[in-house]
């Protein structure tokens, strides 16, 4: 029981480090991440690449895949981007093998750990984000090492104790069968562990140990790649339908590389065993498996190279036949999964921040970034609703046109909890300087986005009160509200355009300057003028007072536009 319980820490330990390690590594990239991964995918090519670099350097094909996902959810990456980083990413994935099989088996990496320990915990003491950042790779590359040294140590002793797990060695008796078998074995381990890297370190620990042999190996790493599919899948179930798509992409293409190294089982592991000859190590094929009789050092070294080889095979095979399709995959995954036919109601909703957990704080600031851009975009179309309700001709079309300012102000209200709830949700310690000054911006920009909605469901109040009095405004007076919209209409596009910006230009703000100032000016001029008429014609002064009140509220949502764009230069 105790050694039952030594392994599931020491697996514990082993999946910690690889979780801080790959954080520590994404941390310490901060937004250049996020930089490289849309600038690097301009094609296929480009994506299995960069796919395939950003995996090795964090360590974790899921966090690779399920960050993937939220680029599409988030529009910064295409569904045909995103299947080329996703080849990539299981290319990537296969360097863990490679160092468990060097560095956890062959040499004692564990001896470093613990100092290696030591300098993670002195950096950590860093007031220096990045320091600290890189404390937690250090940690994390301990900890992975150290957990698979204690996984070796305490794993059952065969020989002592042949019952505790003969019955795997039971399921290898049944030819094509025990294939399947050990694939579906190594499926739901991958599973429950949430990490094709704890499980590929458990398959090297079992055929390095004699428990089963290389073949059946060789099937669990195929399950493998089934089961890893299941993080991007949980993580775009909530998502919108690109997101869904880009996960799927990643299920189809590895079960279609499992389908054909099934098909070609016997020949795909001769070709290993002949790569690991050409390395002048014995043939893993031919290892006769024992718990009785121990590997020599060549034998366990040619397993383990073998299951690493096979692995990484397996995925550049696979991407090499599937690079092609990419166009074939996408159409399929758009056929499957369809995009729901949108109501009103559906184009309000928030849009990029619900799919779901993020591997990334990071990502995920640039899901709010688009999310604000909507917003925004959603914002603009309360001009339309105050244009039909100082147009309105009858009751019937006020009143449509003052529901929809007063739906679209509690609209304004929600999207503005939400993204600020969204926001609230990132550890502050997790991202870097510039993703934080970015945050607290977001942070200003949405509450004037909601003050926006206020004004629209304001000048609703003022119409409302004015109807209530039988006022109406001269054709004068609404061509010259008329000018004001257009103006803020105007100004509402430049601020988008400064949203939508990947670097803010002076020429923004100058433009936004430029259009504040002509709203201003009109205000000035229309009281003005209003202000003589009343001296002269006193008859008029209650529709006045509300014409007036409708241009102070108009103007007000000038101000509250500028003050995005400035927002945005701070």
């Amino acid at each position: 029981m105790m050694q039952l319980l030594t392994l599931l820490g020491a697996l514990g330990m082993f999946l910690y480090g690889m979780n801080l390690m790959s954080s520590g590594l994404q941390k310490a990239a901060g937004s250049k991440m996020r930089s490289f991964l849309t600038a690097m995918t301009s094609n296929p090519f480009k994506g299995v690449m960069t796919g395939l670099g950003i995996t090795s350097v964090i360590q974790s094909s899921s966090a690779t895949t399920v960050m993937t996902v939220g680029f599409v959810n988030a529009g910064l990456l295409t569904l045909s981007q995103a299947v080329g980083v996703i080849m990539g990413a299981n290319i990537g994935t296969t360097v863990t093998a490679w160092l468990v099989a060097w560095l956890g088996f062959k040499a004692d990496i564990s001896l470093f750990a613990v100092p290696l320990m030591a300098v993670g915990f002195i950096l950590s003491l860093s007031k220096q984000d990045k320091r600290r950042h890189i404390s937690e790779l250090i940690v994390g590359f301990s900890l992975l090492f150290l957990g698979l040294s204690l996984m070796k140590e305490s794993v059952p002793d065969l020989k002592e104790t042949p019952e505790v797990l003969a019955f795997i060695q039971d399921w290898t008796s049944y030819g094509f069968g025990s294939v399947l078998i050990f694939l579906v074995f190594g499926t739901i381990l991958t599973l429950v562990l949430q990490s094709s890297s704890a499980t590929m370190a458990l398959t090297l620990i079992m055929v390095n140990m004699g428990w089963i042999p290389f073949e059946m190996g060789a099937a669990m790493v195929l399950g493998e790649n089934i089961g890893t599919t299941i993080t991007a899948n949980i993580a775009a179930s909530v998502g919108n339908a690109n997101a869904r798509r880009a996960a799927l992409a990643h299920t189809l293409f590895n079960v279609f590389g499992v389908c054909w190294a099934l098909a070609l089982f016997t020949p795909f592991l001769n070709l290993i065993g002949e790569t690991i000859t050409w390395m002048g190590l014995p043939n893993p094929v031919d290892i006769v498996h024992s718990s009785e009789i121990a590997m020599t050092s060549d034998e366990s070294m040619s397993t383990l190279y073998g299951i690493s080889m096979l692995h990484t095979l397996f995925n550049v095979f696979n991407t090499f036949i599937l690079i092609w399709f990419v166009n074939v995959i996408v159409k399929i995954v758009t056929r499957v999964i369809k995009d729901k036919k949108g109501t009103e109601e559906d184009v309000v909703k928030l849009k990029y921040i619900n799919a779901g957990p993020l591997s990334t704080a990071e990502v995920a600031v640039g899901q709010a970034r688009n999310e604000v851009i909507h917003f925004a975009e959603i914002s603009r179309r309360g001009i339309g609703f105050i244009r039909r309700a100082i147009e309105a001709k009858n009751d019937k079309e006020f009143e449509e046109a003052r529901q929809k300012l007063v739906k679209y102000e509690e609209i304004s209200d929600r999207i503005e909890y939400e993204i600020a709830a969204f926001l609230n949700s990132l550890p502050e310690d997790s991202i870097s300087e510039q993703t934080r000054t970015e945050t607290k911006r977001m942070y200003k920009i949405i509450g004037e986005l909601e003050s926006l909605g206020d004004s629209g469901e304001s000048v609703s109040r003022i119409l409302a009160r004015r109807n209530s009095h039988k006022k109406n405004f001269t054709p004068e007076q609404k061509a010259k509200l008329e000018t004001m919209l257009a103006a803020v209409d105007k100004a509402y596009g430049i601020m988008i355009d400064n949203l939508k910006a990947e670097i803010f230009e002076p020429i923004g703000l100058r433009m936004a300057t430029d259009c504040e100032i002509e709203i201003n000016d009109l205000r000035n001029n229309i009281r003005e003028e209003e202000i003589l008429k009343i001296e002269n014609d006193g008859a008029n002064y209650q529709s006045s007072v509300y014409y007036l009140d409708t241009v102070s509220e108009i103007e007000r949502m000038g101000d509250f536009i500028i003050n995005i764009s400035q927002a945005l230069d701070k």
